[in-house]
């Protein structure tokens, strides 16, 4: 009988034992035990309420997730631990992993790739300790699938200072940072620059987008700059256009894959849990032929996901980072996770839309997993291009 782990799910082919060391699964299983105690208990009215308890990121920040002790430092920097890290997250809740990457994966990416070596080795210890919590600012209102030619916030230079101008939509966790990396086209070159913002700074407004119906405790923001000064050792040096840009999103585009993931894990525990439980005509639900065969494809749906994430992060640990490849596990796991959820919900019936059966926030969230980090359309173009040589990109 397949049987879940309490920390990595059902995961009949072993992919956690066999790319994780001891010491990183002992660190993950110390992270699941916290979700179950602190964190779980406060899932339905966070989503209820469309807030995010303090009392979650005071949870997870003490465990130095970003390096554990016990976890050698490369293991613990590796696409292979972050990916686990953030399926184990997910596996729990979207909001809670998207809130966690949003420091580890999005803004250490971006200091760490798109800063200068100094920079990055000034900055990385206070992000992996969140003595500087950051946010990543690159879609704007106007601008989402076509950010790339389409960027529209501003920067100059004026003598040693530069001047940021313009809105960016969607940035999650923004409300709590201390800086938001802002992406911008600098007047002069029109080539997209990089800055550290502070969240404080004149001319820094904020709004929270309110009426979500994925992802509803973390909070999103519109984030208006209006003639914004920073310092030049506010920019981020390595970033000199587009091609920057795109290298710093093709290494993020894993941790989503992982994200996809864990949501199914999440999604198949939750509904194969009340399947066990719940009589229908005198007899446990899971005991009927139709409710077995989509738990059979949840099941398939998360093991593919798997192999093919594990094998990403492996090549991308060996220093093999290709947009392709990065975009296909993107698209596919996200749609494998679109099915999945769906699964969930019907075996769990008129139930599965109530939150204290967990398979509703899953079903909802994977609705935005699917979208953000690069829309499905948008990576299909990008292997698309791949595959035959030719760009259909407008």
């Amino acid at each position: 009988m397949l049987t879940s782990d309490a920390t990595f799910g059902i995961d009949p082919f072993g992919f956690a034992p066999t790319h994780l060391s001891a010491p990183a699964r002992d660190a993950l299983r110390g992270l699941q035990s916290v979700l179950d105690e602190q964190v779980r208990p406060l899932l339905a009215d966070a989503w209820e309420s469309a807030t995010m308890p303090p009392a979650i990121l005071e949870a997870l920040v003490p465990l130095d997730l970003m390096q554990p002790q016990g976890v050698d430092a490369a293991e613990a920097a590796s696409s292979m631990f972050s990916g686990f890290r953030n399926y184990v997250l997910a596996r729990t809740d979207v909001s809670v992993a998207t809130l966690y990457n949003a420091q580890s994966g999005l803004f250490r990416a971006t200091v760490r790739h798109g800063g200068s070596p100094e920079q990055a080795a000034e900055l990385d210890p206070r992000i992996r300790s969140f003595d500087l919590a950051g946010v990543f600012a690159l879609t704007e209102p106007g601008h989402g699938s076509d950010i790339a030619g389409g960027l529209a916030t501003t920067a100059r230079r004026d003598g040693d200072d530069w001047v940021i101008d313009g809105q960016k939509r969607w940035i999650g966790g923004a409300d709590t940072a201390d800086v938001l990396t802002v992406f911008a086209r600098d007047t002069a070159d029109a080539l997209i620059k990089a800055f550290l913002v502070p969240r404080t700074a004149d001319g820094v407004g904020l709004r929270t987008i309110t009426g979500k119906v994925s992802l509803r405790p973390m909070q999103n923001a519109v984030v208006t700059l209006d003639g914004v000064r920073v310092p030049a050792s506010a920019r981020l040096l390595q970033v000199n256009g587009w091609a920057d840009v795109a290298r710093i999103l093709r290494v993020m585009r894993s941790d989503v894959a992982w994200i996809a993931a864990g949501l199914q894990a999440g999604a198949l525990d939750a509904a194969v849990r009340y399947v066990r439980e719940r009589e229908q005509f005198g007899r446990p639900v899971g005991g009927f032929q139709l409710v077995q065969e989509k738990l059979a494809r949840m099941l398939a749906n998360l093991t593919s996901s798997l192999g093919m994430i594990v094998q990403l992060s492996a090549r991308q640990d060996a220093g093999e980072y290709l947009d392709e490849n990065s975009a296909l596990a993107k698209l596919q796991t996200a749609r494998l996770a679109r099915e999945t959820v769906a699964l969930a919900r019907e075996v769990v019936g008129g139930n599965g839309i109530l939150l204290e059966n967990d398979v509703a926030r899953f079903f909802a969230d994977a609705e935005a997993v699917y979208s953000y980090e690069g829309t499905h359309e948008i990576n299909s173009l990008i292997v698309g291009r791949a595959l035959t040589g030719v760009s259909a990109f407008l």
